[in-house]
């Protein structure tokens, strides 16, 4: 038969017959190693297994030495089906006892074998195990017969993805495919969530891997191809760039999506018995298992454009182009993704959701911040996340730590398990703070407010007792609708909101816009640096009919009562008036038309921008309030991007001259009788929250699960006696310590909670 076209098949449907039948997982091996090896003329053949221990342990053969069975182990590298295992590649050799990774174990009786192949078990680029045939002559296996190998190899991962095998490996480390991890990413929310795996965009699962009729099967490839290409044309169609990066990145997308390259490989398996479906698996499962391994950064990168393009190929196949997976949420569910956007997350049933995790996404992005505001335990960064997991899988999320834990032991669980006991008895302890005023120690008293930006976030105010809204993000309702609202219907969500709040304040911002805060409904301009670019409040005066539309509605929700609105991204006065102008503007239009207005309209700025420093006492004569947006604030003092993990971490809020930086603004302030608040992450964090109130902060804004242990540290507060150690510290020349090891040693000693 070798040589045959037909082999591989008549193999494939030999191998699903042996796998459909009612008999233990170990005589099933040992029938499929015996079909192998008659199908391909073979006189040994044997299958390895990969254990987390990264030991490979023989589980059957056909030819070689029965006693071996699960006796002789290899580890990764070691030998020729250590290399395979560490390579993912195949080995061709006529003389396998030349080679110089060749390793000889005489328990199998292996020694008189020559002609040796092997190729590795891949899922989902995952190395799974090696299988291995051999033969006693001088021989160099066909092309053909690799690639029979290797579609066969995929038939076997699949078997041991359905499980049954750990039962009858050799005592000690379990199988690589259910070990344990523990994979480190970014903090993104805070909590700690344990529950089970659902996969954001779900990998399409392959069942029925083995094709019965060869030109139908390569038909509905070739059209899927199609409309793939197709579809990839539509999307840099619809793109009005007509160069730079952005236009290079989907150039590229198109050229791998007509590559005949990675056509012709598909193909192939399907003419080596394969679906159409299982050969995009196949292939794309080689590929990535190889690019995984590749020094080269950029081939790396081109990996999730590779994965994509797979799926939707899949999905082309299967007649499935939507997601499906919000809808299918199982209790205690835990998203994993590679990225994913705000409303998305929204999808989800929240009394289900336990925890996120994003292979991207940083602080600053709009999942993580409706992951904050809807309480869910969060970590991003953690790279290679979806490929390591199967839907149903044991997961925790570790959002303090900034931990994952896939397949997590018992003793893992246990442990959490204690730690989730202890953080509610702690928000027990945070519940019994509600109704205690927030002064410290010596008589200060600190108004502690909640940052939000959807409707869902208001049942936060009465449940941690927060004494407003320091910052409404107006952006977030804009981005989770499908069309841009109309000014009706951004009144009724604004009066709701105030309507919630009662008799405290919101303190809402102007859109932002831009940058990296896409609009889907709104045309984009692609930007070198978008951070630093047309967004906020730059795009609101130079589009003014959007920011008016927003002030408008605005006026009309509170309409007999009072409205604080602030403005994003304010880098001079002048831009302060020129937006100013726009509600005196809009204020004169309703009062002409008869219209009620706002008891008071009390109108400041977001200082963000650096430039307003050194103009802060011509802005303090002009503005009704100021608060701090000390995240961007940080980010374009120090040049930092905070969403860049090789740099986030490099400077530190609690540094001198950002310290500087807020006491200059608080001082500068409070002479001018202005008020001024800080919204950001340093205020939601006891240690930092700490220094802000020693600088002179009274007003500090933060996610509601913050609340409670900011209010716990300053009731044990004496700011008095803070200050006169901090700020001398902040003199010049007068220290060059560390200021957080200060600051986390003066709570120590004096027993204040951070």
């Amino acid at each position: 038969m070798r040589g045959s076209p037909a082999g591989p098949r008549l193999l494939l449907r030999r191998l699903r017959e042996a796998m459909a039948e009612p008999i233990g997982a170990q005589e099933r091996l040992d029938k499929i190693v015996v079909l192998i090896a008659a199908n391909m003329v073979a006189e040994v053949c044997s299958v390895y297994i990969l254990r987390a221990d990264d030991v490979l342990e023989l589980f059957a053969t056909e030819g070689l030495n029965r006693s071996a069975v699960h006796q002789t182990t290899l580890r990764v590298r070691e030998g020729l089906v250590g290399l395979i295992a560490a390579e993912a590649i195949a080995l061709n050799l006529s003389d396998a006892r030349s080679h110089p990774a060749f390793a000889y174990r005489p328990e199998t009786g292996e020694e008189v074998y020559n002609g040796f192949l092997g190729v590795p078990v891949l899922r989902a680029g995952r190395i799974l195990g090696v299988l291995v045939v051999q033969n006693r002559a001088r021989r160099t296996y066909s092309e053909e017969e690799v690639e029979a190998l290797q579609t066969t190899a995929m038939v076997i991962a699949e078997m041991f993805a359905a499980g049954g095998f750990e039962t009858i490996a050799r005592p000690g480390a379990p199988l690589d495919l259910r070990r344990p991890m523990r994979l480190h990413g970014t903090v993104l929310s805070d909590g700690v969530g344990l529950g089970y795996v659902v996969l954001h965009e779900p990998r399409v699962v392959v069942t029925d891997l083995i094709g019965e009729d060869v030109d139908h099967e390569l038909g509905r490839l070739a059209t899927s191809l199609d409309k793939l290409r197709l579809s990839v044309d539509d999307m840099l169609a619809r793109r009005d760039v007509t160069d730079g990066e952005h236009r290079d990145v989907l150039e590229t997308y198109r050229m791998f999506a007509r590559d005949r390259g990675w056509a012709r490989k598909m193909e192939d398996a399907v003419r080596n018995g394969l679906t159409a479906e299982a050969a995009v698996e196949r292939v794309q499962s080689d590929t990535r298992a190889r690019m995984l391994r590749s020094t080269d950064p950029y081939l790396r990168e081109r990996l999730h454009d590779l994965d994509d393009l797979a799926n939707r190929l899949l999905r082309e196949l299967i007649g499935r182009p939507q997601l499906d997976g919000a809808d299918k949420l199982p209790k205690d569910a835990i998203v994993v993704a590679r990225n994913m956007g705000a409303a998305e997350l929204l999808d989800y049933d929240r009394d289900r959701l336990r925890g996120l995790v994003l292979e991207e996404g940083g602080p600053t992005s709009h999942v993580t911040i409706v992951a904050r505001a809807l309480g869910i335990p969060a970590v991003g960064q953690v790279a290679g996340a979806v490929s390591l997991v199967e839907r149903g899988d044991a997961v925790i999320v570790d959002g303090e730590a900034g931990e994952v834990h896939f397949r997590p032991p018992s003793d893992v669980e246990t442990a959490y398990g204690e730690k989730v006991r202890f953080r509610a008895r702690r928000q027990a302890q945070y519940r019994r703070l509600r109704s205690k005023p927030s002064v410290t120690i010596d008589g200060h008293a600190v108004t502690l407010q909640l940052n939000a930006g959807l409707l869902v976030d208001m049942p936060h105010l009465d449940e941690s007792a927060a004494a407003g809204i320091g910052l409404f993000r107006t952006e977030l309702l804009f981005m989770v609708a499908s069309q841009l609202p109309r000014v009706n219907e951004q009144v009724a969500i604004y009066r709701r909101v105030m309507d919630a709040a009662g008799d405290r304040p919101v303190t809402f911002r102007s859109l932002d816009i831009g940058g990296d805060k896409i609009l889907p409904y709104l045309r984009s301009v692609e930007e070198e640096n978008p951070a630093m670019g047309w967004r906020a409040i730059r795009l609101g005066l130079d589009r003014p009919a959007l920011l008016r539309t927003q002030i408008r509605a605005l006026l009309h929700a509170a309409a007999g009562r009072d409205l604080r609105l602030m403005f994003p991204m304010v880098a001079s006065t002048a831009e302060f008036r020129a937006a100013r102008s726009l509600v005196d503007r809009e204020l004169r239009h309703l009062k002409r038309h008869a219209h009620r207005i706002p008891d008071y309209v009390r109108l400041g700025v977001m200082l963000e921008v650096p430039s307003l420093l050194f103009e802060i006492d011509e802005l303090l004569g002009e503005v009704d309030f100021v608060s701090v947006g000390s995240n961007d604030l940080f980010q374009f003092m120090t040049a930092t991007d905070r969403g860049n993990i090789r740099v986030a971490d490099r400077y530190d809020p609690l540094s001198l001259p950002f310290l500087r930086a807020l006491k200059r603004i608080v001082d500068r302030a409070a002479l001018a009788h202005v008020p001024v608040s800080l919204c950001g992450e340093i205020a939601g964090r006891p240690l930092s929250a700490m220094a802000l109130i020693a600088l002179g902060y009274r007003t500090i804004s933060m996610s509601p699960s913050a609340i409670g242990p900011v209010k716990e540290m300053l009731r044990a507060l004496d700011v008095g006696r803070l200050r006169a150690r901090l700020l001398p510290r902040l003199e010049p020349g007068r220290w060059n310590g560390d200021l957080r090891a200060f600051l986390a040693e003066y709570a120590a000693e004096h027993d204040i909670p951070v």
